[in-house]
């Protein structure tokens, strides 16, 4: 396993991330946890969930997989999208903050969290306040290191720029949506995580499964795929994103390699890029997700990667969370 660190800090992670939005849904609790250890002993450390996944089923089946093995898992959770309807149950105030990451921490069965994350840019809580807040979380122990999620690149400089003003811990991290099918944060995001010594950590690095291979077109619909497990997630087969899929699927045969393995690879290449956070629903998709780290790209490859996704520069990001 490779490992990096992340930011400026020095936390180290491995390169191959677990993902675990499909823990407690499309993964039951028994395979969740055989997953969660098949990734421990191939040398995955990082763990990245959510207090919101699978309505807190994610945090609970790790707190339960991890039992006894904690010391070996950098673990990641997030708050500040909707917990609740209440007048409280969202954002990132401090009464909010602090309230689910007791809930986070009872659910996961361990006394701290390595990465608190922010889930998504809080426009009704000054940032002082919420960064006061993980600060005195990280001075408590109970949080060791604090990042960021779905902010805009203006977003996170600022909020880098008031916690260097006011002394306070800064965000090591920053989870975005970053594949082949959505190189928007190259545009902004990359050069501030490079010039500022933020990690960055993509989500939808497959973009939901269309780098994989498996979606053809619109209507072929694999059974226990996203697709057929949410219907609403069809509104991204749109033809540029299938025609890509196709040139993946074809530039990995001519490789060796499967599109998955492929688009990967070429994450892991990227500036600033700390750790490439994956899913899976079974050991079969780690242990094919893991060949990544094995995959050599020549700057051929590389080249060919960028001109037929180079596109996707544009436009707006495949996927984004925002508070209403």
């Amino acid at each position: 396993m490779d490992y990096r660190r992340l930011g400026s800090s020095g936390l180290q992670v491995s390169l191959l991330g677990l993902g675990t939005n499909a823990f407690g849904k499309r993964a039951d609790e028994q395979a969740s946890v055989r997953i969660v250890h098949a990734a421990l002993d191939s040398g995955v450390n990082f763990i990245d969930t959510a207090n919101i996944y699978s309505g807190t089923e994610s945090e609970r089946i790790i707190g339960k997989a991890l039992a006894g093995r904690r010391r070996e898992a950098v673990l990641a959770t997030k708050a500040g999208l909707p917990r609740s309807e209440g007048p409280n149950g969202r954002g990132s105030s401090r009464f909010h903050l602090q309230q689910e990451l007791e809930d986070s921490l009872r659910r996961l069965q361990t006394d701290y969290v390595d990465l608190y994350q922010i889930h998504t840019f809080d426009p009704y809580t000054p940032l002082e306040e919420t960064l006061r807040a993980l600060d005195d979380m990280i001075r408590s122990g109970k949080v060791r290191y604090i990042g960021a999620s779905n902010y805009a690149a203006w977003e996170l400089m600022k909020a880098l720029g008031i916690s260097d003003k006011l002394g306070l811990n800064r965000f090591v991290s920053i989870q975005t949506s970053y594949s082949l099918a959505d190189r928007t944060p190259e545009r902004e995001l990359v050069p501030l995580a490079e010039d500022q010594g933020v990690g960055i950590i993509p989500y939808f690095p497959l973009a939901g499964g269309i780098l994989t291979g498996k979606y053809t077109a619109p209507d072929n619909v694999p059974q226990g795929s996203r697709a057929e497990t949410d219907p609403s997630f069809k509104r991204f087969f749109a033809e540029r994103n299938m025609q890509l899929g196709r040139d993946v699927a074809g530039l990995a045969a001519s490789l060796g390699c499967t599109p998955s393995v492929l688009s990967l690879r070429w994450l892991m290449e990227q500036p600033a890029v700390s750790t490439v956070i994956v899913g899976a629903t079974n050991e079969a998709q780690l242990l094919e997700n893991s060949a990544s780290l094995q995959l050599k790209l020549d700057s051929a490859a590389l080249s060919k990667l960028n001109e037929i996704s180079d596109s996707f520069r544009l436009g707006e990001p495949f996927a984004s969370y925002r508070l209403s």
